[in-house]
């Protein structure tokens, strides 16, 4: 059985919106990362997804996006505690709201950096240099 995990990957002016994850965080606490969260049981519906990266991004740090959101690739890995995550990245559009630190339980930091302070960010683990990577890629 495996959770499904979708994150959001927003540009603004070339630069990119990452969080530091709370290091109450059970997984990857203290590092840097695209803003997402687990797909919520809903039993049978439509745009389960889409709706959690919409709210995942509301949730975390207080911005909405349009509609369209564009998958852009996806990972499995083990947490942990042992647990099999599907990984989902989705390349979004900025809507509106002004992002900041909303869910401090999840969140420790908001930041918009460009694709090389993320690349050298110490913090920034390779899982998320390589969704930088592919999402700019994407955008190209």
């Amino acid at each position: 059985m495996f959770i499904v995990n979708v994150e959001s990957a927003i540009c603004r002016d070339d630069k990119w919106l990452v969080i530091t994850r709370s290091i109450k965080e059970e997984h990857a606490g203290g590092t840097l990362s695209l803003v997402g969260g687990k797909v919520d049981v809903e039993g049978s519906t439509v745009d389960i997804i889409e709706r959690t990266v919409k709210r995942e991004l509301y949730e975390e740090v207080g911005i909405e996006i349009k509609d369209a959101v564009t998958f852009v690739f996806s990972s499995s890995f083990v947490t942990d505690a042992g647990c099999n995550v599907i990984n989902m990245v989705f390349l979004c559009e900025y809507d509106s709201g002004t992002a900041y630190n909303k869910s401090p339980d999840e969140v420790e930091a908001v930041h918009w950096m460009t694709y090389e302070e993320i690349m050298n960010h110490p913090q920034a683990p390779p899982w998320t240099k390589e969704s930088i990577r592919r999402v700019a890629l994407t955008r190209s």
